[in-house]
């Protein structure tokens, strides 16, 4: 086997390999891939990785120490990147050789977009990441970040998996949310605007959704105060009322209820792209709600013509799940309307008629796991064979300090105060530690806006998206422990020692022998390196850049070490030097494409 190939795989694929070659040479049969389990080695044991020889006991017929022994032995004899071998029972501890972990230090060098997979042509089948989905009648919140933030990173993770991804968010732009703000705003706006006002104009229309959400409360305590049953009265209340009549209206198309609706979404999209600016989010295409729903509608009345879904006394359309465990659903309300699930139905298929798309990953978070299990099932009665490419990336809440947010109330955090607040106390740690001295002032106002955006990203997006999370600004800007500011100083310091060091690209035209590498630390690292690309196809396949991010940690905590225990610049033998150097200049190559797989800058000077 080619050594300079080897460098192109994974250890676990060499190893893999050059032991089943061993196994087809000593016992003439080659192994199914199922029966070769490569493993790191348990630390407390010397080895790389480890081969767990029990499975291959059918092909070689001998006690799983004497299979490690023959196997191990050969490999010795065979291949020179293999420098000793361990034996301990069924399991056989492979060590690799300086020669091995040089030649990936160098590959990784040299390899500009290191880990990252080549990308698909245009033509390809792409991965749909639907994310954001803001409704239009309030601005994003802490939750809409972590929604944003999962969903970017998610798809550049996924685009250097290999896959063609495209991003797509669905504007949540009619419903009786939307009507509740505009009934408000009629009743007691007195006519403001973003610009009499001064607020962004998803501000603006979100106050006004909390006030109608007080005036209803008040309405309804009014009614059962008077006597009348609660449930009752919450269907009663006047202002409620009024807004299910502008729905009716809405999708009547009556002119003038069209016109208030253009004009106060117009003025929540304005305020959305600040944000999403802010947040460094983009998408490659950008769907609203109003325009698919009637997709929807339509499927929705062909499957209630064929006996999918069936209609009851008041008109409503329903779906019947109970033979799957689930239970009735509602899909067009007595009225005609459609509910959200009508125009999820409508989308899948648009969708796919326009991308004949792998998968379609829907990030939401997850109180709504019971709605896309809907869907689903909802597709598969229909007919749709490619229901199961639909995925919902389904994601916990995010809690603050002080407990449960609620837009009704008007008590959540907005996205645009929260990005204020990280840069502001990024601004002020950065001044408090010297991390901003002999900077100009663009300089430092561009490095204090890294540092709080990545803050804020690396610490949502570190933790699994499965669970639950609680936001704690102070403890995200911190330049010691798991936190964005502690790797991206990392980075920054490698660079100015690289800076010192005079032309980097010069670094990979010196000599640097296996003997250059003298201590643990840096085969540790090397190896860790090595884990990049491997750590990518993991958060892909499991839709989670917590991996991303915990992999980065771990690399910068440990490059740190390294730091504080090996001397680079002032090392006298002048060839470990230009190995220090190069293993340097590589964990900043991966530290920079790893953060950047989370949408985080990281600075050049810190």
């Amino acid at each position: 086997m080619d050594f300079k190939q080897n460098q192109i795989m994974s250890t676990e694929q060499y190893i893999q390999d050059i032991v089943a070659e061993t196994v087809l040479k000593l016992y003439g049969v080659k192994p199914e891939v199922n029966q070769l389990q490569i493993q790191k080695t348990r630390k407390e044991f010397e080895g790389d990785y480890t081969l767990v020889a029990f499975p291959l006991l059918k092909l070689t017929r001998k006690s799983p120490e004497e299979t490690c022994r023959q196997i191990g032995e050969m490999l010795l004899q065979s291949y020179p990147e293999v420098s000793a071998i361990n034996v301990i029972k069924g399991f056989l501890n492979i060590t690799l050789s300086k020669t091995y972990w040089l030649g990936v230090i160098n590959e990784i060098a040299s390899t500009e977009d290191y880990g990252f997979a080549p990308t698909p042509t245009e033509n390809a089948n792409p991965t749909i990441v639907e994310f954001s989905s803001p409704n239009t009648n309030k601005p994003l919140h802490l939750g809409h970040i972590r929604n944003n933030l999962l969903g970017f990173s998610i798809s550049r993770i996924l685009e250097k998996s290999g896959k063609r991804v495209i991003k797509v968010n669905l504007v949540n732009d009619r419903g009786i949310h939307i009507c509740k703000s505009m009934v408000a705003w009629l009743k007691y706006g007195n006519g403001e605007t973003p610009q009499t006002s001064g607020k962004k104009g998803d501000h603006l229309v979100g106050d006004y959704y909390v006030r109608f959400e007080k005036e209803y409360k008040l309405q309804v305590e009014q009614l059962t105060s008077s006597g009348m049953d609660k449930d009752e009265a919450l269907t009663k209340a006047p202002i409620i009322i009024e807004a299910q009549e502008m729905l009716r209206k809405w999708e009547a198309k009556d002119a003038e209820t069209i016109r208030l609706w253009k004009m106060m979404n117009g003025w929540v999209y304005e305020g959305f792209e600040k944000t999403y600016q802010n947040l460094g989010i983009t998408f490659d295409k950008i769907y609203y709600e109003s325009q698919t729903y009637l997709v929807g509608k339509k499927v929705v009345n062909e499957g209630l013509d064929r006996g999918i879904f069936f209609r009851k006394s008041d008109g409503s359309v329903w779906v019947d799940l109970t033979a799957d465990g689930l239970d009735q659903k509602l899909l067009l309300r007595s009225d005609g309307t459609s509910v959200y699930i009508t125009q999820d139905i409508g989308t899948a298929i648009e969708r796919y008629n326009e991308f004949h798309f792998n998968e379609h990953i829907y990030v939401v978070g997850n109180e709504q796991d019971y709605h896309f299990q809907v869907l689903k099932l909802v597709m598969k009665k229909l007919g749709y064979t490619w229901y199961e490419a639909l995925y919902h990336l389904s994601y916990g809440m995010v809690l603050l300090p002080e407990g449960k947010m609620k837009s009704r109330e008007g008590t959540v955090v907005d996205a645009d105060d929260l990005i204020s607040e990280m840069l502001q106390t990024a601004g002020d740690v950065s001044r408090e530690l010297g991390k901003l001295d002999q900077m100009s002032d663009e300089e430092a106002s561009e490095t204090i806006r890294m540092v709080g955006l990545g803050a804020l990203k690396y610490f949502i997006l570190k933790v699994d998206p499965k669970k639950n999370m609680t936001f704690n600004p102070g403890e995200s800007i911190d330049f010691n422990g798991n936190t964005g500011p502690f790797i991206q100083y990392t980075h920054a310091r490698i660079r100015s020692v690289l800076r010192k060091a005079g032309n980097v690209n010069d670094l990979l035209n010196q000599k640097v022998t296996p003997e250059s590498i003298s201590f643990q630390k840096e085969l540790e690292l090397i190896q860790l390196l090595h884990l990049f690309p491997d750590t990518i196809k993991i958060a892909a396949q499991t839709h989670n850049p917590a991996e991303i991010a915990n992999y980065t940690y771990e690399l910068a905590k440990q490059y740190n070490q390294f730091y504080q225990d090996l001397p680079i610049l002032r090392e006298p033998n002048v060839e470990v030097k230009h190995f220090r150097l190069l293993l340097s200049q590589a964990v900043a190559r991966v530290i920079k494409q790893a953060m950047w797989l989370l949408g985080i800058d990281v600075p050049e000077v810190m």
